[in-house]
């Protein structure tokens, strides 16, 4: 609790700087800012870890969502300039994380803890959650933007056919091998801010070392669970004028595959879901 008056105040110092740089450099539009100043004031406010955690996947993802704009914008029917994120997606992106670190923050206060299943496993399968959560969002993302850029062609990941570039569950293996080195960053993130923000047993210590390999897999399951849902459950169709690969039915639409259930923000959020709660259970066996 010494840390109280302290670590509030660098929080929303440091997410305020973030915030209004990312507006200025038009990752994030004026909404998204906002949004983004407040989810990352939440993790930073409760962890160091965590916030770093956020921190990577936004930061290396504005990156690469800029890299190549131009093939990306004879590709993408939905591009904008720097990839300017809005509420909606900063908000499906890390609001299940501000959630769990919340419940954190309920549980230890500014304390920040190692995974440890013997000493708490409520703990360890929350943390589990958050590692699981960015180890997604970051192989995602990653896999999506260096994927379209690859001169291999997609193939739907339900039929393994070839699909045109853009296609909701087109996967190459340029845009898998990019999803794991994705969630292997956020696990060396984690380990790497834990070794100045935790004390724990020197065996307990080095175990944390398994988070790397496991945040790893984590992005690949991430990557892979989206591309799932985007082929069945999200609309792709070829629209004949704009030459582009489109997510919603048209007169000059042509189905390629899906059906529109989800759009791009639900298949996140269900493949967010769906890797915490996978990564927060492998937590609880590793650790």
């Amino acid at each position: 609790m010494e840390n109280f008056p302290i670590q509030p105040i660098i929080a929303i110092l440091f997410s305020a700087a973030i915030a209004i740089r990312s507006f200025r450099r038009k990752s994030l539009d004026l909404s998204g800012a906002f949004a983004g100043f407040a989810v990352l004031t939440i993790h930073f406010g409760v962890g160091y870890r965590y916030g770093a955690m956020l921190l990577a996947f936004f930061l290396t993802s504005s990156k690469l969502t800029k890299f190549g704009e131009e093939k990306k914008r004879l590709v993408d029917a939905d591009f904008k300039e720097g990839g300017q994120r809005n509420w909606k997606q900063v908000l499906f992106n890390s609001g299940i994380s501000a959630v769990l670190a919340l419940i954190l923050w309920r549980l230890t206060g500014w304390q920040d803890k190692c995974l440890d299943s013997k000493e708490s496993s409520l703990i360890t399968s929350l943390i589990g959650g958050i590692i699981g959560h960015y180890s997604c969002c970051n192989g995602d993302t990653w896999s999506s933007e260096l994927g379209i850029l690859s001169d291999s062609q997609p193939r739907l990941i339900t039929t393994f056919k070839p699909v045109r570039k853009g296609t909701n569950g087109g996967v190459t293996k340029t845009g898998l091998l990019a999803a794991t080195a994705a969630g292997g960053v956020i696990g060396l993130t984690f380990v790497l801010i834990g070794f100045f923000t935790t004390k724990c047993a020197s065996d307990v210590a080095l175990k944390q070392l398994l988070v790397i390999p496991l945040s790893a897999v984590a992005g690949l399951c991430g990557s892979l669970i989206d591309s799932l849902l985007g082929a069945t459950l999200q609309y792709s169709g070829f629209c004949s004028v704009r030459n582009k690969v489109v997510g919603k039915p048209g007169p000059t639409v042509r189905k390629i595959s899906g059906i529109s259930i989800l759009d791009n923000n639900g298949v996140n959020l269900v493949s967010i879901s769906l890797t915490s709660m996978l990564t927060s259970i492998a937590c609880l066996y590793i650790f």
